[in-house]
């Protein structure tokens, strides 16, 4: 029987079981997920030696968690699904948010390079963006996955802001 409300640290969901999956057992996520976008970066990386590596890059498309792991060659991808909705709802919602960042980013240079009359010409430059905006986020991911998420600052509103805006200026 399917559990409808899956919660990390028991059942199938127990600490031993999500590490021998290679699941983090704190945040239920799993780094397999990352290989979709290393996959991109490693092409957008050797484009300068290899400009025909373009064709592979144009070729990649965005894939959410889930529908990495049902793709995937992923031995225990039906735990890593079940793992990832009983994940605290910050974790998912920061992972996707970068995982989005990531889409958008290398969609800009999937057009660049269609845009391109030889990828050759803009493969340098597509490397190193690729390499300084790109990798970065990947890394965060990565953060995220292991549970390493700085808190957003707490923005007041309504009359707290204007407590503080006033307290400044006193």
């Amino acid at each position: 029987m399917e559990c409808l409300d899956p919660v990390l640290g028991a059942g199938d969901l127990a600490a031993e079981r999500l590490e021998q999956a290679n699941i983090n057992p704190q945040t239920g996520l799993a780094t397999d997920y990352l290989n979709h976008f290393n996959e991109v970066m490693m092409l957008l990386e050797m484009l300068p030696a290899m400009p025909d590596c373009a064709e592979d890059v144009l070729a990649w498309e965005p894939l959410d968690y889930e529908g990495h792991f049902e793709n995937s060659t992923f031995k225990d991808k039906k735990l890593a699904i079940l793992a990832y909705h009983a994940a605290p709802a910050f974790l998912r919602e920061t992972l996707e948010a970068r995982v989005a960042d990531i889409n958008e980013l290398v969609a800009q240079i999937q057009s660049q390079l269609r845009e391109a009359p030889e990828p050759a010409l803009v493969a340098m430059e597509v490397a190193d963006f690729a390499t300084h905006q790109i990798k970065p986020l990947i890394s965060t991911a990565s953060g995220v996955i292991h549970g390493h998420v700085e808190p957003e600052a707490e923005q007041p509103e309504g009359d707290a802001a204007q407590a503080e805006i006033d307290a400044l200026f006193a």
